[in-house]
């Protein structure tokens, strides 16, 4: 290649992905994979091992649909007025919920003491089983303490006991002795086992009401369906199948209880009613018998027959709208007295009351929707607010119906009042006496008309009473499941194993997106179009002072070949020269400037060059160390006429290498390497070597090397592996084009060929101009027994040849 290229004829290399590269990248931290994935797989156990399962439960009911009604709107009714016809389920689901349902079903349950199994992780409830009896004595019905009482058996008399209120104190107690503690007094009856670690505790029937009504769920089982599901969910597989069938039995009986109520009221009333008519039959019963005694009368003709039937019929008439009246006005206090739910008396089952019961039921339901919302949204949020005008407005409807109501029944006994008078009027005509007669027969008949009507509407309510039955109906009881919901191992396992397998994935990931360091060839072959030189390897061992030369030391090691290849490719730069000055630097200390210059200067002297090595860096010079120099006297005396050439030049007879130290560090490094004296220098060594080592000052912190870099015929970067960082790789560009070089050559010191930050591109030189060196990074040849140091840890077994 020649050497003397233009900088801008240069370019980056041309370089396509190598997929191989990226597989290798992932297979070199494969033990971060493994160990983030055992990671995984040890917190998978623990929390499969500490964390309770949890089991469901399900039973089925069916619903019957014969509330819903059709009917036309009221005039004057609200636009927005709908029937209540929609989310049965969920209206249901909040009656199954409520606090009489969850306790009553609660009460058939034996819930007042509770027992424990204390394992290495966690605490198991035993129930239903009971490892040993505990019969309470005396207990406050509220104020009684839910502390944890953990036993021990001591022997088959007496045990141990410890409360969590107080677990520093224990207390030895025989079977059979009363025990006093927290509000009760209670004894264990039967002999502790020997095996476990047991304890117990007192509950209250509403220190369960939130496990059982937090675990229950109510859904539509089958879509477009009257099917109800309900489910339960809890740590304990039998006592939730076991209270999810306590509550909708509860929930059955309850929702029959609610229908006969209705019936009741019916009862009640016309029990009252019919007592007063009794004594109204039997006063004009008597009055009849003793008219007719003292008078000596017969029947009444047939006119007043037909006169007396007349108005008595007239008298029932204005008796049933009396009864419809006083239905009205039952139904009417209730909506004033603001009752949440109102039931419609029987009495209006006969009147045109078809809206009115259409109304109340839409009333009814409106008032359930608003509970159920009441449970997500505070009693001042807007969708409550609507739901209240909804239900104002269904009453306000009710209230128009009864007026109505109230006005026809008005118009209605006005009429029949007047007809009366009229009866009243030609009854008249007929003679006193039998016209009194005819009263009390008349009055007589009414009552005992009233009193049989009376008696059989009451019969009728009863019988309706005696036959409603429930609106829901259990198709299927609960069973416990043993198969835990959650967690469920298998799903846990595989979840945190892909975890895992992501987290170590994404931690290498991770890792080479924050790193800011130079690794490979290829790296710095895509920033840069200086050309690369030669790759020295890293040395697998730590390197001590006065151990530097290890090209010499040890030659027939592959870092001392890749030494080589670095030496032979600068036979190639500077051709023309007789005696080649190289300069060597790079951005930062620490990135092996003089160790590549030892190095580079022992190879040379190998093959007999005449070679001497000049410590430029009066700053922070350590090249002095490799040859166990004291550094009193070297370049910047020389620099500052303090001494002669012949005093700072220095032979290693070591390595049969010429050096000069930097000396004493002066106060002005720049100005001295700046003086004419250092040009002076190299013009008088070149008389007498082939090669001008210099190790100079990093170009990235000062610019002591500036005029050294400009007027060497080499020019050498150091970049090392692991230490140097992206930027500075655009360094030796630059300098190219600040100062107008061209032979300037880049070296990757300590190559260790990292794969987890290699580059994913391969450079294709066949399309590329960058001027790179012939250069190998000694990848291949682990196993190729050429070398002395290619013995793996693995192999310690194997003796040396």
């Amino acid at each position: 290649m020649d050497n003397t290229a233009s900088t801008e004829n240069r370019k980056l290399a041309s370089q396509s992905i190598n997929y191989w590269k990226i597989a290798l990248i992932f297979l070199s931290r494969w033990y971060w994979v493994a160990a983030t994935v055992l990671i995984s797989f040890v917190m998978a156990w623990l929390y499969v091992r500490s964390i309770t399962p949890i089991y469901i439960t399900s039973a089925s009911l069916k619903l019957d649909s014969d509330q819903q009604q059709q009917f036309n709107s009221l005039p004057g009714s609200p636009v927005n007025y709908r029937p209540f016809n929609q989310n049965q389920i969920q209206t249901e689901g909040i009656i199954m919920r409520s606090e009489d349902v969850i306790l009553n079903a609660l009460k058939n349950l034996d819930y007042k003491i509770s027992y424990y199994l204390e394992g290495r992780v966690r605490v198991t409830e035993l129930y239903p089983k009971q490892p040993f009896q505990i019969d309470i004595l005396t207990q406050d019905s509220v104020n009684f303490s839910r502390a944890t009482y953990s036993v021990k058996p001591i022997d088959n008399r007496t045990f141990e006991l410890s409360s969590s209120d107080d677990s520093k104190s224990t207390k030895k107690y025989q079977y059979g002795q009363a025990i006093s503690a927290g509000n009760m007094v209670f004894t264990v009856k039967t002999e502790i086992p020997a095996t476990g670690n047991y304890s117990f505790k007192f509950n209250g029937i509403r220190d369960l009401y939130g496990r059982a009504a937090g675990g229950l769920n109510v859904f539509e089982q089958e879509k477009n369906t009257n099917i109800m599901g309900v489910t339960h969910t809890d740590s304990n597989p039998v006592f939730s199948a076991n209270i999810l069938n306590e509550i909708i039995k509860q929930y059955v009986k309850n929702d029959a209880q609610l229908k006969k109520r209705s019936a009741k009221q019916t009862i009640d009333y016309l029990d009252s009613q019919i007592a007063f008519l009794d004594e109204q039959v039997n006063k004009s019963g008597n009055k009849l018998s003793s008219f007719q005694s003292s008078n000596k009368l017969i029947d009444p003709t047939t006119d007043r027959q037909l006169g007396n039937s007349r108005l008595g019929n007239l008298q029932n008439q204005i008796a049933e709208l009396q009864l419809q009246e006083l239905a009205i006005q039952q139904l009417e206090n209730q909506v004033k007295n603001n009752k949440e739910k109102i039931q419609l008396n029987l009495n209006l089952e006969g009147t045109n009351s078809t809206l009115l019961a259409g109304l109340i039921t839409q009333l009814n339901g409106l008032i359930i929707t608003r509970e159920n919302k009441l449970q997500n949204f505070n009693a001042d949020a807007q969708p409550i607010q609507e739901i209240n005008k909804q239900i104002n407005e269904v009453k306000q409807a009710i209230v128009t119906n009864i007026r109505l109501l109230h006005e026809r029944n008005q118009k209605t006994i006005d009429y029949i009042n007047g007809q009366i008078g009229q009866a009243n009027q030609a009854l008249g005509n007929i003679p006193a006496k039998q016209n009194d007669f005819a009263k009390l027969q008349s009055n007589f008949d009414i009552n005992q008309r009233m009193f049989s009507m009376l008696f059989e509407r009451k019969l009728s309510a009863q019988i309706s009473s005696a036959a409603v039955i429930s609106g829901a109906n259990i198709i299927s009881v609960a069973q416990p499941s043993f198969s835990p919901i959650s967690p469920v191992p298998n799903k846990i396992y595989s979840s945190y194993l892909f975890m895992g397998l992501f987290s170590g994935l994404g931690l290498i990931l991770l890792v080479r997106i924050l790193n800011p360091y130079l690794y490979d060839i290829e790296t710095i072959e895509g920033l840069t179009a200086t050309p690369i030189i030669g790759v020295i390897l890293k040395y697998p061992k730590k390197v001590e002072l006065g151990e530097s030369v290890l090209s010499i030391e040890r030659p027939k090691s592959i870092f001392a070949e890749s030494v080589r290849s670095v030496r032979t490719n600068l036979s190639f730069m500077a051709s023309d020269k007789d005696t080649k000055v190289i300069c060597i630097t790079s951005e930062v200390s620490g990135e092996g400037k003089s160790f590549v210059s030892l190095n580079l200067a022992g190879t040379l002297s190998i093959i007999e060059k005449k070679v001497i090595l000049i410590a430029a860096d009066l700053r922070k010079s350590k090249l002095h160390h490799a040859f166990g120099s004291e550094n009193r006297i070297g370049l910047s005396n020389y620099l500052s006429n303090q001494a002669a050439l012949s005093d700072i030049i220095f032979t290693d007879e070591r390595h049969h290498i010429d050096y000069i130290t930097s000396g004493p560090v002066p106060p002005n490094p720049s100005e001295l390497l700046h003086n004419k004296a250092m040009a002076t220098l190299i013009e008088k060594l070149r008389e007498s070597y082939e090669y001008i080592i210099i190790d100079t000052a990093p170009v990235g912190l000062v610019s002591d090397s500036v005029p050294l870099i400009r007027n060497a015929d080499i020019n050498l970067f150091i970049i090392r592996s692991g230490v140097s960082k992206f930027r500075a790789a655009t360094i030796p560009d630059r300098l190219s084009k600040e100062y107008g070089l061209n032979n300037i050559a880049i070296i990757l010191n300590s190559f260790g060929d990292e794969k987890l930050h290699a580059n994913i591109y391969t450079t294709n030189y066949a399309h590329s101009n960058t001027g790179t060196y012939y250069y190998s990074n000694y990848t291949g040849y682990g196993k190729s027994g050429y070398y002395d140091d290619e013995k793996n840890w693995w192999e310690f077994w194997k003796k040396k040849g």
